[in-house]
């Protein structure tokens, strides 16, 4: 399958799920993340959900976060050069949708990608090899590559890996892990 092909199938999948299944899902996510050895880090870049696109609830991963009193970032997306800045989540941090619906921090205290260790990662599909298909867009291969090789990079689905997505590029980063309801694959 093309990439554009499988990106069409999950979308579709996503688009199937009723409310209750997402939070089902989004829930035993979570869950099988307390089962990994990730805990003793510090800073923790995670993204907020798009309820329009059908993602995974992440409130549930940043409850975690925040009864662990870990430094949690945010990012604000820039469309016109595909980058991403990010943002320390604070009390007082100000979220805004943007106009792809992506709820963004409005300002706040900038954080470096070489500072982050563990970064949770959305995406649409992944296969056994850890390779990953968002949206396509690549914002999360330029912000990968601009943190240091031993940021731990887990990836989320709804859904269990498929056996291999091909048209894998030279810039596309692979994850560590991927976590789904039901297994943790280890790359």
């Amino acid at each position: 399958m093309t990439k554009k092909e499988i990106r069409l199938k999950y979308k579709t999948l996503r688009q199937s799920l009723s409310e209750s299944q997402i939070d089902d899902y989004s829930l035993a996510i979570a869950n099988q993340l307390l089962r990994l050895d990730i805990w003793s880090k510090s800073f923790y870049h995670i993204f907020l959900t798009i309820e329009e696109h059908k993602e995974i609830n992440t409130d549930y991963i940043l409850n975690i976060l925040s009864g662990k009193d870990k430094n949690i970032i945010i990012s604000k997306s820039n469309f016109e050069d595909f980058s991403m800045n990010h943002y320390l989540l604070t009390d007082n941090t100000r979220i805004k949708k943007n106009s792809y619906n992506i709820p963004e921090p409005v300002d706040g205290i900038e954080i470096s990608s070489s500072q982050l260790e563990v970064v949770f990662i959305p995406l649409l599909v992944f296969d056994k090899f850890g390779h990953r298909v968002g949206y396509g867009k690549g914002f999360y291969d330029r912000f990968l590559a601009n943190c240091k090789p031993e940021t731990l990079k887990i990836g989320l689905s709804f859904f269990e890996a498929e056996q291999e997505v091909l048209e894998i590029e030279e810039n596309d980063v692979s994850l560590d892990y991927c976590v789904t309801p039901n297994q943790i694959y280890r790359f």
